[in-house]
């Protein structure tokens, strides 16, 4: 497993850079043994650092995502890898065998991120944002709870994917009273959405 360590306003010396590699390493490898890379991001904010891990294990191209402050680099970084290891856990648990027949018809798709043009000013509130990045995405076939799994250990806000059951697309997100939300579109009239162009 590739292993990538940075630092934004702080140096990463060889130590911390040593610390990271040992730990984020025998932490993921213990859960998946061929996972593809992991990074970690330590930032200084004031007196305070931050740690954010992303791990890619391998399967369906999920990444685990987590993060943590702390009043030095080490304590950061030993509570966001406290973290990632639970997630790892948890997903390589809830990996059943009966998915490994399945085949990934995962669909390549353009993620965006979208971003005022100006961020250091105000910001105008009718100004239209500007796409400043495009990057390569696969929306997966999954169940809802697969989704839904994702979405948590990928600590991301929303997953769109292609649903195992009805195959149209669907979205799980996180809703602001703390319950998941699912979007599962259908035709008005009822029909297949496949047979709708014929």
């Amino acid at each position: 497993m590739d292993i990538s360590v940075k630092g934004k306003n702080i140096d990463v010396g060889d130590s911390l850079r040593g610390h990271v590699e040992e730990h984020l390493g025998s932490a993921v490898a213990k859960y998946f043994a061929r996972a593809i890379d992991a990074t970690t991001v330590f930032t200084r904010e004031g007196r305070t650092f931050r740690a954010d891990i992303s791990v890619h294990p391998g399967p369906r191209g999920l990444i685990v995502q987590g993060g943590a402050d702390g009043d030095e680099a080490y304590a950061a970084f030993d509570g966001a890898l406290e973290r990632i290891s639970k997630q790892l856990r948890r997903y390589k648990r809830r990996l059943s065998d009966h998915h490994k027949g399945h085949q990934d018809n995962a669909l390549a798709a353009m993620q965006y991120v979208i971003q005022p043009e100006q961020e250091d000013e105000e910001v105008d509130v009718d100004a239209q944002p500007v796409i400043i990045a495009e990057m390569p995405a696969h929306i997966a076939t999954l169940s809802v709870s697969e989704a839904v799994m994702q979405m948590d250990l990928g600590d991301v806000p929303l997953v769109m994917f292609r649903n195992s059951t009805t195959q149209r697309f669907n979205v799980v997100y996180h809703r602001a009273d703390g319950n998941i939300g699912w979007i599962d579109p259908s035709d008005a009239a009822g029909a297949d959405p496949a047979n709708a162009s014929k």
